[in-house]
């Protein structure tokens, strides 16, 4: 018994050991597989994460920044442990909103068509994005690039598309950057004129809130020949004419000038056609030469230079200062130095000329002598072809005595002249063509100059006293978009558009109001506009609608057939909506009844929205004495009982 007492004890104890064993053992794994797991989730970069042991098991805790981090956590544990091991205690860290996409468009137009690159928002309409560009494009092929993004149209991105598709309309040659809010444009233009035409066109379309940021480049002209003329007659030493072909040469130019005494305010055209890329060199060295002689005129045509002294300049000086201007000038350009004598004797009295006067009206007055009757019939020719025929009055007489050769010539030159002018005088003598009036061309100095050196030679004596005036000048006088609208407004106020009751037939008093209003927009260039029609409440709606259609169809067809360029017009009709006065009286129905002209706004704004009543032009329909006939746009639904009774909506 006792043995079996002992042996029983014996197993217990040894059980106890074993149990004891097996636990220190257990703890052992679970520290070396928490050490494990944890070096390996160091090494792999997940410091975020912790290790808690659990027997057997690893309980992996902590926030993941993200979902994937999550994923590799468990994955770099489960490399080191058996996976099934592994618990995921692991949090994801809440995921920050993600930003909307910069959107963009980037718009390029040229001959060849229309492209787009860039990001749109996902609910833009690109069919209708697409086919307003066309439109705006005069119809070109648009190839579409543009990819989408599942966000909503940020603000300032549809006033700034509208402003976009604008900018196309006008500049046929352009790049076109669209973002939230700003537009930038890059645009070919095709002289510095139309540079300023274009500019001024985008500008006034500018919407609220929109940033334009424009350049609109001009090439530069190509000059022939290339011609520079310096005057130092006794009056302010002044250019005739000056080219330059680079800006530092014009500054070079300007500066001589200035050091010879010329004042402030001196223009030198640039362009192409210089005869030497030291041309700015060359003209300085000259004017710095005449300067040195105390007046005189220098004339450059292409490489060939010309001073003329003062007449009876003292003979050292004149071939000191020739001999250091021919020294001093670039290869490749040919002086050329006459010093005139003083006259012996008084001109003759009443020397022979000839005279060309154009009114501010236009009318034209030919005056003076000329050779031959040859030649009085090329110079009225001419005139008329410069001027219109019936705008030519000639009082000239043939009688060659005393004229000089190529006096038809010089009457010619000085006719060409006149013709740069909006009004002035050409005086033709033998020893000089006189050019005096007024322009609106900022070149016109320079071109008479250029043009008189090309035909009479360098040597020609050309007085020109031509001033610029802004208020003749084309472009500088075109109004803008709002003012022509205001001045159609104003007119349609004093002289309705009437129609023919119950129709959409323009009445004959209509006439002369639609001449005006088209002469208005021909002068006003480019123009987006609508033309909408309104009725009064009286009849069927569909009808009402079909007529107002019809109507403002009408105007827009009476426009077109006025040769108004009417490609950026549209026409719509809106029937009974949008009424200004009373539906309830015969006048507030009258008034009701109308046409209004309005700027069309740029994508921003809604299809078939009306045009601001600040824009109306209210435009009755002519009153009527009998019963109008049924209007064929209306057909098919009831008359209305304004048509029973009198007029028509």
């Amino acid at each position: 018994m006792r043995r079996v007492l002992l042996a029983l004890l014996a197993f217990a104890l040894a059980g106890a050991l074993a149990a004891v064993a097996a636990r220190t053992l257990a703890r052992e794994v679970e520290a070396r597989s928490v050490a494990a797991v944890e070096a390996r989730l160091r090494r792999d970069g997940h410091d975020w994460a912790s290790v808690v042991g659990d027997g057997l098991r690893v309980v992996l805790e902590g926030t993941a920044p993200s979902e994937a981090e999550r994923f590799r956590a468990m994955s770099s544990a489960g490399g080191v442990v058996d996976a099934s091991r592994v618990i995921d205690g692991l949090r994801v860290a809440d995921s920050a909103p993600v930003r909307a996409p910069d959107f963009a468009i980037e718009i390029l137009r040229n001959d060849a068509g229309v492209s787009l690159i860039g990001l749109v928002p996902e609910g833009t309409d690109r069919a209708r994005l697409n086919d307003e560009i066309a439109q705006a494009a005069s119809g070109q092929a648009v190839s579409d690039l543009l990819e989408t993004a599942a966000y909503q149209a940020p603000p300032g991105w549809e006033p700034a598309l509208g402003l976009a598709l604008d900018a196309l309309e006008v500049l046929p040659r352009s790049k076109v950057s669209v973002s939230p809010g700003r537009v930038v444009v890059d645009a070919v233009a095709e002289s510095p004129a139309e540079a300023r035409r274009l500019e001024r066109a985008v500008r006034a379309r500018v919407p609220e809130g929109v940033a334009l940021v424009l350049s609109v480049a001009a090439p530069r002209p190509v000059i022939a020949p290339f011609t520079l003329r310096f005057v130092m007659d006794g009056g302010p030493p002044r250019f005739d004419a000056c080219s330059a072909d680079t800006e530092a040469a014009r500054d070079a130019i300007l500066a001589a000038a200035a050091a010879a005494g010329a004042e402030g305010g001196q223009e030198c055209r640039l362009g192409l056609g210089a005869p030497s890329p030291q041309w700015g060199e060359a003209a300085a060295t000259a004017i710095a030469g005449l300067a040195g002689m105390g007046g005189g005129t220098l004339t450059m045509t292409d490489a060939d230079v010309l001073l003329q002294a003062p007449p009876g300049t003292e003979p050292g000086l004149f071939d000191r200062v020739a001999g250091e201007v021919e020294g001093a000038m670039p290869p490749g350009f040919s002086v050329r130095a006459e010093n005139p004598a003083l006259p012996t004797r008084a001109p003759p009295q009443g020397p022979p000329a000839f005279t060309a006067t154009l009114s501010e009206e236009g009318a034209v007055r030919l005056a003076g002598r000329l050779p031959d009757a040859q030649a009085a019939g090329i110079a009225r020719t001419f005139a008329e072809a410069r001027f219109g025929g019936g705008e030519v009055t000639v009082a000239t007489r043939v009688a060659p005595e005393g004229l000089p050769p190529g006096w038809p010539v010089r009457v010619l030159a000085g006719l060409d002249a006149l013709a740069k002018l909006a009004y002035g005088q050409v005086t033709v003598t033998p020893d000089l063509i006189r050019v005096s009036g007024a322009t609106g061309s900022q070149t016109a100095r320079d071109d008479i100059a250029r043009e008189a050196i090309a035909t009479l030679g360098a040597g020609a004596a050309v007085e020109i006293e031509v001033t610029y005036d802004q208020r003749l000048d084309p472009v500088a006088a075109l109004p803008t978009p709002e003012e022509c609208v205001a001045q159609i407004a104003g007119v349609t106020a004093e002289s309705k558009i009437t129609f023919e009751p119950g129709s959409a037939t323009l009445s004959p008093e209509a006439g002369p109001v639609v001449g005006a209003v088209a002469g208005i927009l021909r002068a006003c260039g480019d123009l987006r506009l609508r033309i909408a029609g309104y009725t009064d409440s009286q009849g069927g709606e569909e009808g009402n609608l079909a007529l107002s259609q019809a109507r403002a169809d009408a105007v827009l067809a009476a426009l077109r057939a006025e040769r108004v360029p009417v490609a950026g017009f549209e026409a719509v009709g809106y029937g009974e909506a949008d009424p200004i006065a009373d539906n309830g009286t015969e006048a507030g129905r009258e008034a009701n009844r109308r046409i209004e002209f309005a700027l069309l706004g740029g994508l921003g704004q809604p299809p078939g929205a009306p045009p601001g009543p600040a824009m109306a032009a209210p435009i009755p329909e002519a009153p009527s004495l009998a019963p109008p006939a049924r209007p064929a746009a209306a057909a098919g639904g009831e008359a209305s009982a304004e048509e029973a009774q009198q007029g028509t909506p």
